[in-house]
């Protein structure tokens, strides 16, 4: 016979007690890291797709233009021993946790060197010691396995807290209800951020869902739901923070929407010709790394002059990179068969 709610002793969340407002603070040292890594991503990725139509990379490349706010702005939260599992636009995270841009080029040019040793010419790769999970292609289970990690950690009482992205497609996948329902549930220290670029490949949103806002899914699991410019690099930080503390203190998991645009096509052979001309224009002016340019500029944080220092400071960095990575040799035909089975 089943038995009922009361006599298991279990308690319904309120959902008028489900709430997250952003907190912390963001003064001029930590603009500056988050403005430097946001350019950094930016530029590395504009470099990448010059590769790309150099035919120096092979197959799909994936950019994240327009996101850097949200993978810049939710990373730069994470303290040592926090995992997270970065989605294929959230190439910044990965040297937020401590890649390098050799190490990166390296594994995208598919060279020997790299983390998957020339298996693979995508940023399926991670690091258990820097906290960062690969993604696979699939990337809604990507963050199912971020939703694992917060389980041991939970477990394990290391008051470390794990976070999951994901596009705005993904959400209409059962990894996505399952994760929420299972962080929900077991009260684990995990936040989930969706990236809603308003396109899932070609799929606009309004043929995706129907509700007005992805995070009103989180209601239904007992969690709070919130919805963010994902263009504010510190809306998104100070909203990420607020969960993330949330999280630490034993208080169970958040769902956070970020809406934001997917500035070039799925990928880098996408020209993204059912993207409305006229949206593009609308979204260029509000493209999060000169956003936030204009307003470190406008608060006496930054001058134009800086800007174009560091600029090309970081083109620089990056040319060094790439010669790196040319200069490395591509893995043996004779090796491709080791590591992939036991």
């Amino acid at each position: 016979m089943a038995q009922s709610r009361s006599n298991l002793n279990v308690k319904p969340i309120k959902l008028n007690a489900l709430t997250l407002k952003p907190t912390g603070k963001i003064d001029r040292a930590l603009a500056k890291k988050l403005y430097y890594q946001m350019l950094l991503t930016r530029e590395f990725e504009d470099r990448l797709l010059k590769l790309y139509k150099q035919n120096e990379l092979f197959g799909g490349l994936y950019t994240g233009s327009g996101n850097e706010g949200v993978c810049i702005g939710a990373s730069m939260v994470l303290k040592k021993g926090d995992m997270m599992a970065p989605s294929h636009r959230c190439t910044g995270t990965h040297f937020v946790r401590g890649e390098t841009l050799e190490g990166m080029m390296l594994q995208l040019m598919a060279r020997a060197e790299g983390q998957t040793r020339g298996r693979d010419n995508a940023a399926h790769q991670g690091s258990i010691d820097r906290g960062v999970i690969g993604y696979i292609s699939h990337l809604a289970t990507t963050s199912t396995v971020a939703c694992g990690t917060a389980f041991a950690q939970k477990v394990r009482k290391t008051k470390n807290v794990s976070i999951g992205f994901l596009g705005e497609g993904s959400t209409s996948l059962g990894d996505f209800h399952e994760m929420l329902n299972f962080a929900a549930v077991l009260n684990l220290p995990f936040v989930l951020i969706v990236e809603n670029n308003q396109f899932a490949y070609s799929t606009p949103t309004n043929m995706q869902y129907r509700c007005a806002n992805l995070s009103d899914r989180a209601v239904g699991y007992g969690m709070p739901g919130i919805t963010i410019d994902g263009t504010d690099v510190e809306l998104v930080y100070k909203t990420v923070f607020a969960a993330v503390e949330r999280a630490r203190a034993g208080q169970g998991p958040s769902l956070i929407e970020t809406v934001t645009f997917r500035m070039q096509g799925h990928s880098a052979h996408d020209g993204a010709e059912y993207v409305p001309k006229e949206m593009i224009k609308q979204w260029e002016k509000r493209h999060p790394v000169d956003l936030y340019r204009k307003k470190l500029i406008k608060r006496g944080w930054l001058t134009a002059k800086e800007n174009n220092a560091l600029t090309k400071e970081i083109q620089a960095k990056i040319e060094v990179a790439v010669s790196y990575a040319k200069s490395r040799p591509y893995p043996e035909g004779a090796t491709a068969a080791e590591g992939v089975y036991a």
